[in-house]
């Protein structure tokens, strides 16, 4: 057979099945080869899934689940969103990827949307990467570049918050807390300093005139959805406006209508000076940016003092502009605001949960046991996927386009699932 006959074969024929064999392999032995194959940083996969429509996912085994962690946050659309699907496959099959000497429509088209989403003033800018932590990075080299102004010296402090997560790279892993992430790879980019949680008059203490930024989430996610306290960032706002450091909000989980709203930020009423974003920004393709706001900010950082091959490129753009797109004009927004509400107000209501958190569809909610992980497994025995980011903590991200009755058959199944899981301690 010629090479063009394997092409025509390849054409009729599922490349997925083609080239990886998805079909006749066991759960079991996908595990087993990837414990040859993978770096154990991740741990055992608690199961190998192969597709996906909208918030359910089939495992290999052909086991159905409800997807109520999203890939913790990312499919804003759930899974295999024809839309999305249709627009990144159009824009592969016409350009994928130009290197940033160049620049693209979708590039272009997708900046000015965001700058207009967050309502950015004049001067504003966007700096496109490939993930939250990129992200992040790229945040933290915007603020060493925040100098003092009167020439008595660079500011070498940057506050964050006890409980935060910025993510796993040198610079972000500097700006998360949890010691666990730190330690085994110490020293970490100096200067961060992490102040108690919600606690404004630490805030208040620790922002002077040697800081550089101040790191915030809204609504920490990896520390069990824990939102900051009424006037928390009005306060922050006006203390590094006072001090001239930068307000930098980490909305890499928080943003593109994760709580119902573009960014979570937007009810204290404020103007940060950046903010970054991914997760659901891409609907499941990998995407995030750094948004600067205001000319002063945005020129901090100049050419070549940072960049990335594959940020910003035309497939990824694409995908995020048929996100946005979607999420628009199919009323998304409302749908999470409805059911987030409709899920918190069941879930307080359940014998055995202590205290439910959250906005939106991120939600977290505690237990009356240190039985959470093995709700998770439970969960999956009963087919739905869950987080445990604490000992008695869940933590649910859906797809923004969960259903009244898709929630519903959760809330059902849940009282017994956490029987199940205490009676397995």
């Amino acid at each position: 057979m010629n090479s063009t006959e394997n092409l025509d074969k390849l054409d009729h024929r599922s490349p997925v099945t083609e080239l990886v064999e998805t079909t006749g392999h066991a759960g079991s032995e996908w595990l087993a080869r990837y414990s040859t194959s993978l770096m154990g940083v991740f741990g055992t996969p608690q199961r190998v899934l192969v597709r996906g429509a909208g918030c359910l996912v089939w495992d290999a085994d052909g086991k159905e689940y409800l997807d109520l962690l999203g890939g913790i946050a990312v499919n804003a659309l759930g899974h295999a969103n024809p839309f999305v699907t249709s627009v990144i496959s159009s824009q592969l099959a016409t350009l994928g990827h130009v290197s940033n000497f160049f620049t693209s429509p979708t590039q272009i088209a997708l900046a000015e949307k965001l700058l207009a989403l967050t309502h950015a003033p004049a001067g504003s800018k966007v700096f496109f990467t490939n993930s939250g932590t990129e992200a992040n990075e790229a945040a933290f080299k915007l603020a060493r570049r925040n100098g003092d102004p009167a020439g008595t010296g660079p500011r070498t402090k940057i506050i964050a918050l006890e409980g935060a997560f910025h993510g796993r790279t040198m610079g972000a892993l500097a700006l998360t807390a949890k010691e666990a992430y730190r330690a085994p790879f110490e020293p970490l980019p100096g200067g961060v300093v992490h102040i108690p949680f919600g606690d404004i008059e630490a805030l208040e203490a620790a922002v002077d005139e040697t800081v550089a930024a101040v790191f915030l989430e809204p609504i920490q996610g990896e520390a069990g959805v824990r939102p900051l306290p009424a006037g928390y960032l009005r306060t922050a706002r006006e203390l590094t406006t006072k001090a001239g450091a930068l307000l930098i909000l980490d909305e890499v989980q928080t943003g593109i209508g994760r709580t119902g709203k573009w960014l979570a930020s937007e009810d204290a009423g404020i103007v940060p000076d950046a903010v970054t974003l991914a997760k659901g920004l891409g609907g499941g393709f990998p995407i995030g940016g750094l948004i600067t706001f205001g000319d002063a900010t945005s020129s901090l950082l100049s050419a070549g003092q940072h960049g990335t091959t594959f940020g910003g490129n035309p497939v990824a753009t694409a995908a995020a502009l048929a996100t946005l797109h979607a999420i628009e004009s199919q009323d998304v927004l409302a749908n999470v605001a409805a059911v987030g509400e409709h899920l918190r107000a069941a879930l307080a209501a359940i014998p055995g949960v202590t205290e439910v958190r959250g906005e939106g569809l991120l939600i977290g909610f505690d237990l009356d046991a240190d039985v959470a992980p093995a709700v998770v497994q439970a969960g999956l025995d009963a087919g739905f996927i869950v987080n445990a980011p604490g000992p008695r903590t869940i933590r649910l991200a859906p797809p923004l386009v969960l259903t009244t009755a898709q929630a519903d058959s959760f809330l059902a199944a849940f009282p017994a699932i956490l029987q199940t899981a205490k009676d397995a301690q």
